[in-house]
């Protein structure tokens, strides 16, 4: 049987090596970090130097770091309470929060006229579109960018910022809040002090040291140049596909974006049938938007950039990792190709 190829690397990521070995390690600590005894002081020192090597690997030393369970709950403590503005292109998670008044350009860029009072992603989950973040930025969904590019929190301006470990091959589970320090987060599980009375609750110390070794490992590739490479074979499936899929769009073509990701949108073609098309082939993809339910509906974020309902509908993501090969992406190609044939053939 042909082995399955997956191409969802922004969905999750496989589980790195070195997270799982650092896991398997960390379960064998037992206390409970808010213990004073030796136990509890062993899980409370696994639990400090995960911290400091997340604080590390994202350029945030002297911010303060937060574990959270995701970025959803990342985004709810930091935005909960506040009245922030944003554009229609942020991820659910931070859109359930705020206003969605802000300009999208046809680039996906959009328009921050008030930094303090607003919240802007540093690089969106379905175009791979970057945005350059203004200083003094109230709230930044960093998740996408962390591990895929150069970033440092202590460069960026911003003065929250969300994360995922499950984005650069940690566990699911875990998240943090990198928070500029002396900024003021309102608790939205109380009950202890733990992480700095903002989030009460026992720690997930094994999922924390998991985050921190996959966040270190993920700067060492990046160091390596691993996401060059990647780059490379994104935009070899871009052109491969742009040479034969005459009328297809391909969202964020020319402009700064993440290294592994392809968003193409083709009208008239729902993005479901090719997710499940794609999925029959042994290719995992994804539709230009999901929600929890596993339905799929037009991508709201091609919507805000100006594209009409069609090729919002029509709107796919392919996403890439290191471990991704030339004979993946081409292997891709001639199975889209193939469909696509079909699928003009049936609308002829």
């Amino acid at each position: 049987m042909k082995p399955r190829v997956y191409l969802d690397y922004n969905a999750t990521t496989p589980l790195r090596r070195e997270a799982r070995a650092t896991m398997i390690a960390a379960m064998d600590v037992v206390g409970n970090p808010s213990s004073v005894h030796a136990e509890g002081r062993a899980a409370k020192s696994l639990l400090e130097r995960a911290r400091s090597e997340v604080a590390t690997a994202f350029g945030a030393d002297g911010a303060d770091i937060v574990f959270t369970s995701s970025a959803t709950e990342s985004a709810s403590l930091a935005l909960a309470g506040r009245d922030l503005h944003a554009g229609d292109i942020e991820h659910d998670a931070v859109g359930a929060w705020v206003q969605a008044d802000l300009a999208v350009g046809h680039d996906g860029i959009v328009d921050i006229q008030d930094p303090e009072q607003s919240t802007l992603q540093l690089a969106n989950s379905e175009t791979g579109i970057l945005q350059e973040l203004p200083q003094g930025l109230a709230v930044s969904d960093m998740t996408q960018a962390f591990g895929k590019l150069p970033v440092a929190f202590n460069w960026s301006g911003t003065t929250l910022a969300l994360s995922s470990a499950h984005k650069l091959g940690g566990p699911k589970g875990i998240g943090a809040l990198i928070v500029k320090r002396g900024t003021d987060v309102a608790a939205q599980l109380r009950g202890g002090g733990q992480e700095m009375g903002r989030r009460a609750g026992t720690e997930n110390v094994i999922g924390a040291a998991g985050y921190a070794a996959a966040a270190t490992a993920a700067m060492r590739d990046l160091a390596d140049g691993v996401w060059d490479r990647v780059a490379n074979l994104r935009d070899l499936l871009e052109e491969t596909l742009a040479a034969e899929a005459m009328g297809t769009i391909f969202v964020g073509k020319g402009l700064p974006r993440l290294p592994n990701t392809l968003c193409l949108a083709t009208s008239g073609w729902k993005g479901e049938t090719q997710v499940m098309q794609m999925d029959l082939a042994g290719y995992a993809i994804s539709a230009g938007s999901a929600c929890s339910s596993g339905k799929v509906r037009a991508s709201r974020v091609l919507k805000a950039m100006g594209y009409d309902d069609d090729v919002a509908a029509g709107a796919i993501r392919v996403s890439m990792g290191p471990d991704t090969t030339e004979q993946d992406v081409m292997g891709f190609a001639d199975a889209w190709l193939a469909q696509l044939t079909k699928h003009r053939t049936r609308a002829a």
